[in-house]
């Protein structure tokens, strides 16, 4: 997934304010999931860095551990190095979090008789998984531009987004921005185990209560009814648990989808399709190459969690007084 699951969808598990009981409005959801989604991926995006450095083919020899991945990148490239491509998932995190909110309430609706029937996990995780495809048409080309600026080494000028975009238009037209979309719309199907086990932990974390009626095709009527049931730490317990299970369950292809989308079709060599991607990396490394730079995207679950529950919380506050 492009970020961490919880930063990317914005709002899913962010909570509102529950001594205030303040009502969003869907523009004012909508407005601070998109603010706490990008303070989000500002905090976690260092170890994002590395977790791509760890996982292209080209870099994964040159750094020990975690910390000495962060240690080398800031004495050869400066700090800025750790924030290389940052820029394009910022752009495309307005257009991520719409996506999510109209997918999933759509992929929910064709599957309810009613929008306030409960529905199973199973059916949560396919509309999570759903709307993890559709999204990836927006992923694929913004995290194609990031790995290739992350994946520059040397200090100094960088290219911008705009022109790394620019020369892979210009060199293999709108398909080149696509490379890798396969292996993205399989990552990103981890928003369905996101999404089930979120709604699953909080099912066994609420006290018990009467049933009631909600609008279960709607992420913000979901989230403000968890806000008022739930407790910030029990929240955040449930998010964080959710993150580390919605990466694990499809992080084999963010390996892959990193290894093609880190060259260019023309000189990827064994690295030309998903499939080739996953015989040659198996054949070459074993079954632990689908799992490199796991431990970095883990780490980042805390404080990005942290983060966005905040950013969202402070975000709400002000857009609602105005």
């Amino acid at each position: 997934m492009a970020q961490d699951p919880s930063a990317r969808t914005g709002t899913k598990h962010d909570a509102v304010d529950a001594t205030s009981k303040q009502k969003l409005t869907p523009v004012v959801d909508f407005v601070a999931g998109t603010i706490a989604g990008i303070a989000g991926l500002i905090v976690g995006y260092p170890l994002d860095t590395v977790k791509v450095r760890f996982q292209s083919a080209t870099t994964s020899s040159k750094y020990r551990s975690i910390l000495h991945a962060l240690a080398t990148i800031v004495k050869e490239e400066s700090v800025r190095g750790l924030f290389k491509g940052i820029t394009s998932p910022m752009a495309a995190c307005a257009l991520m979090n719409g996506l999510v909110f109209a997918s999933y309430g759509f992929l929910m609706r064709v599957q309810l008789a009613e929008p306030t029937d409960e529905p199973t996990l199973g059916q949560i995780a396919l509309a999570g998984a759903g709307c993890g495809i559709v999204t990836s048409v927006v992923t694929c080309p913004s995290e194609l531009i990031k790995i290739r600026q992350q994946l520059v080494l040397a200090a100094g000028r960088q290219p911008s987004a705009i022109r790394v975009a620019s020369r892979i238009f210009r060199t293999s037209g709108i398909a080149g921005l696509f490379r890798g979309w396969g292996s993205t719309a399989w990552r990103d199907m981890g928003y369905g185990t996101y999404f089930a086990t979120y709604e699953g932990a909080c099912r066994l974390l609420k006290p018990a209560q009467p049933a009631a009626s909600i609008d279960h095709a709607s992420l913000t009527a979901e989230v403000e009814k968890d806000a008022q049931e739930l407790s910030w730490p029990r929240l955040m317990a449930a998010g964080g648990v959710a993150g580390v299970t919605g990466w694990a369950s499809t992080f084999a292809f963010d390996v892959v989808k990193t290894r093609v989308q880190s060259t260019s079709r023309s000189d990827a060599g064994p690295y030309k399709t998903t499939w080739s991607t996953i015989r040659h990396s198996y054949r070459a490394e074993g079954a632990r190459v689908f799992f490199v730079g796991l431990w970095p995207t883990v780490v980042r679950a805390v404080p990005v969690n942290a983060v966005t529950f905040l950013a969202f919380e402070l975000s709400a506050k002000v857009l609602s007084s105005l």
